[in-house]
């Protein structure tokens, strides 16, 4: 006999909010499931860091004391979330995926942290990264394991956050994307995940990998729920003076506006470059769904990328550096050989150069906002190739090429500081998840939002999931609750 608290792993952050909110589940319950979810699963998945499980069941009890008492403060109240380990929660170690710091002990919260305290919602665990949020994770550490298939890539550096989320141990979960961190992680993961403008979330009590670069976002299992989450940590922050002043605007009613009447930019020739058929397929009947929900599909040419992807590797380098300038060189043993090299990389580059780099920058920043101008959204993919296996990943240090191509579609709008939506669009052969990927312009996340849960009202990839099964590998299975 199955246990009805246990089958709500899978439901939507906001459908079981609601449970909450009417009191046919309490928080602490749902919690006590997650709990046990984790203790039979994450053995195997490698997922978190750590659990909080005695100051979550505080914060559960806390949740149902208040909605009790008519003291309701929104869709996350009760909810469990989890925090990626770059973000400090007060007095619980945040090592960042490294051994440096893996004594550091914060006497503060992360505004994100803080905020999703102030939403009501139960911190239940700090979840895995690669070193410092780069790109391969410290020898030391196991590396999260992809629920889907063990053989395949999680992405870097938020898939812990992604594994969790996927395999139902968290109803949504705090990351970070410099490069790609939270959209590689969606699209290996099969999980949805917004990268917001550069500005709108802020950043004070998160470890630095390149502050100018680093965009902290959220990763969920539906667009509504990655919103809700957005709508809770989103906002000026005067502890970050980099925040935008400008309005949050109200995600969850945008949700419900419908795609149509919406300009939604497609560069064919970017979009197929080198892109497998099998991700050009799924590009191809993600475009004809926001067709038929009555979304304009404009042709539009795209500013080359190659320079900007390839000026990303020293601009990150060089805040990586400053990042760990305080510990480096006196802990230098510490550090794994690819964060060792990064840092010692951006050591390395000029003045000169850098600045030339940053020119560089704001040009193309310049020139993605101005298209936004004739369109309000970009289709594209997250990246060009099926998710990829682990042999091939591990290949990456002697394959530029491959890099590259991996980093087309991500980077470029780290560069930009432009907000992105990743979101499952459909399966390879193999049985595995593939991502897409929309942009808007500054600060226009409520854009990304209406347009996504149009596509996710019609569509059912978001509701498939991996049914873990404990002795051999995992399948896929639809969402049926």
């Amino acid at each position: 006999m199955t246990d009805p608290i246990a089958d709500l792993a899978f439901l939507g952050l906001m459908d079981v909010g609601a449970l909450i909110r009417s009191r046919t589940v309490s928080s602490r319950a749902l919690l006590e499931a997650q709990l046990q979810r984790i203790a039979m699963l994450d053995g195997r998945l490698h997922s978190y860091v750590q659990v909080l499980d005695t100051a979550a069941r505080i914060q559960a009890e806390a949740a149902d004391e208040e909605i009790a008492a008519g003291r309701y403060r929104g869709p996350l109240h009760g909810v469990p979330v989890a925090i990626k380990d770059l973000c400090w929660i007060e007095g619980v170690p945040t090592a960042a995926g490294t051994t440096v710091y893996k004594n550091f002990v914060p006497a503060e919260d992360a505004t994100v942290v803080r905020r999703l305290r102030a939403a009501g919602a139960v911190l239940i665990g700090k979840t895995q990264l690669t070193e410092g949020a780069y790109s391969d994770h410290h020898p030391s550490v196991i590396p999260p394991c992809n629920p889907w298939n063990g053989d395949y890539w999680t992405g870097i550096s938020s898939s812990g956050s992604a594994v969790a989320t996927a395999a139902g141990l968290c109803f949504g979960a705090i990351a970070s994307d410099t490069g790609g961190s939270i959209r590689w992680p969606c699209a290996a993961n099969g999980t949805t995940g917004i990268k917001p403008t550069w500005g709108r979330v802020s950043r004070h009590g998160v470890f630095e990998l390149a502050a100018s670069l680093d965009h902290v976002g959220t990763i969920a299992r539906s667009v509504v729920d990655a919103g809700a989450m957005l709508a809770a940590i989103a906002g000026h922050d005067p502890r970050d003076p980099t925040t935008s002043n400008d309005p949050v605007p109200d995600y969850m009613a945008v949700t419900r506006i419908g795609a149509g009447g919406l300009r939604i930019g497609i560069d064919a020739q970017w979009n197929s470059r080198d892109v497998d058929p099998e991700t050009q397929a799924v590009l191809a009947a993600a475009a004809a769904v926001f067709a038929e929900l009555g979304a304009e599909l404009v042709p539009i040419a795209f500013p080359d990328v190659d320079q900007i992807v390839a000026d990303w590797v020293p601009n990150c380098a060089v805040e990586a550096a400053v990042a760990h300038e305080g510990t480096y060189a006196a802990h230098k043993e510490q550090y794994g050989s690819i964060l060792a090299s990064v840092i010692e990389a951006g050591q390395a580059v000029s003045g000169t150069a850098y600045q030339k780099i940053l020119l560089r920058r704001a040009a193309f920043r310049g020139r993605v906002e101005n298209l936004f101008r004739s369109i309000d959204l970009l289709l594209t993919p997250v990246q060009p190739f099926a998710p990829l296996m682990l042999a091939a990943v591990a290949t990456l240090g002697e394959r530029p090429d491959l890099v590259a191509a991996l980093q087309r579609y991500t980077c470029p709008f780290d560069m930009s500081g432009h907000p992105t939506l990743s979101f499952p669009a459909g399966f390879t052969g193999e049985g595995m998840p593939i991502g897409l990927q929309l942009v808007a312009g500054h600060l226009r996340e409520a854009m990304l939002l209406r347009a996504g849960a149009a596509f996710q009202n019609v569509t059912t990839w978001h509701n498939r999931h991996p049914a873990m099964i404990l002795e051999g590998g995992p399948m896929i299975a639809e969402m049926t609750i």
